[in-house]
């Protein structure tokens, strides 16, 4: 099995918590991803639509469930660190 979609982002153990912008984001992101499409045709809009309100509802439910003891994760720490992956992944270090 792959890895993740790049474009999706770890939402879980930040402080603060994440979004609801930011969950839907990854709803879509994740509904682009499995569907193949980026925009729906006119005959699927409604049913992409509701797939990305369904699984950003679940998200948020999991988010909500989910238990952890370690710290919350900084996003500008969490920023930098992917920037220097990025750098050193394609060059620009």
């Amino acid at each position: 099995m792959g890895g993740m979609c790049r474009n999706i982002h770890t939402l879980h153990n930040f402080e603060p918590r994440a979004t609801s912008a930011e969950v839907e984001a990854a709803a879509l992101q994740y509904v682009r991803k499995i569907s193949g499409s980026t925009k729906p045709s006119k005959a699927n809009e409604e049913a992409f639509a509701r797939a990305v309100e369904e699984i950003a509802h679940a998200t948020q439910h999991l988010l909500d469930a989910l238990v952890t003891h370690a710290p919350a994760r900084n996003r500008d720490d969490e920023a930098a660190k992917a920037k220097a992956r990025a750098a050193v992944r394609f060059g620009t270090a």
